[in-house]
């Protein structure tokens, strides 16, 4: 794990591009590695995206919560079962 995680502010991005650039970002991660996210919404719907998608091979954090801004810590962990 780095000492800071980069930072992936979408909150001028076009809404639809933003889960492009978030699962691109995801998918450039190496194990152990995590980004932080930073929206203007609760970005909840993307976590049921990332759960149905990914199951079981990402961490989720919220690190701010609103109201105005949310920053959530996406990884990747260390090693995933059937890797």
């Amino acid at each position: 794990m780095t000492t800071e995680d980069r930072q992936l502010d979408v909150r001028t991005e076009a809404p639809a591009r933003r889960h492009d650039l978030i699962f691109s970002t995801y998918a450039a991660l190496g194990a152990g590695e995590a980004f932080v996210l930073v929206n203007d919404h609760d970005p909840k719907p993307l976590h049921y995206q990332f759960a149905a998608e990914h199951a079981g091979q990402f961490s989720w954090d919220y690190l701010e919560s609103g109201p105005s801004t949310w920053r959530v810590r996406i990884g990747r962990p260390d090693s995933v079962d059937g890797d």
